[in-house]
């Protein structure tokens, strides 16, 4: 990859992306993400060469860095987060497209998404509480911001946040996708006993 139409093009190939110059200046063009309309990947020219910055994980910054010299600190952005890639033919393209894929999921990634995706693994005629749905998700302290995401999921039928319940086993007193008792014959459809409100956790229990 040398140029800066195959840079655009393979950002472009993630979902909800757009392309825009958003400076006046048609030397800067981005790839966004729509609705946030986070950029996670800058193109530009500079030195004769094309430069791409994109977001890294601190883990992986210095990584990459120490492997290519033409790695470097992101140019005009936060150089703990971002690198810059110099388009000098010196990269293999397939880490060039790993370093671009790794920013894309670093700018689309949110705790509610992690959430979401925890929630889907919780298999049918098993539960989870709120702190191991928050512990998939990365972070154990989060329990309050699973119980938020939760009453806000939009898709009950790929996310099936019925199966999530308190550290006691027991139901939500007023389910969101319907009311009262509607979680427990969700439950009892996935072949689990609900008894007075509660799940055996022993029993029916996620195991992480």
């Amino acid at each position: 990859m040398r140029t800066r139409e195959e840079a655009l093009a393979y950002g472009l190939t993630f979902p909800n992306t757009y392309q825009e110059a958003p400076f006046g200046d048609q030397n800067w063009q981005l790839v966004r993400v729509k609705g946030s309309k986070k950029a996670f990947l800058w193109t530009y020219e500079r030195d004769g060469f094309i430069n791409l910055n994109v977001k890294v994980d601190t883990e992986w910054r210095d990584f990459w860095r120490e492997t290519y010299p033409s790695v470097v600190p992101g140019y005009h952005q936060n150089k703990e987060h971002w690198n810059t890639i110099i388009l000098d033919g010196s990269i293999p393209e397939e880490d060039i497209k790993r370093m671009i894929a790794e920013s894309y999921d670093l700018i689309t990634d949110s705790p509610t998404k992690r959430i979401y995706e925890a929630v889907k693994k919780i298999p049918r005629g098993r539960v989870a509480t709120y702190s191991q749905v928050a512990e998939l998700a990365g972070n154990k302290k989060m329990c309050r911001a699973v119980g938020n995401a939760l009453h806000k999921n939009t898709d009950p039928d790929r996310v099936p946040c019925y199966r999530v319940v308190n550290a006691k086993g027991e139901l939500a007193s007023e389910f969101v996708f319907g009311g009262k008792d509607v979680q427990a014959a969700m439950l009892r459809a996935d072949g689990i006993e609900v008894v007075d409100g509660k799940i055996d956790l022993e029993k029916y229990g996620m195991k992480l």
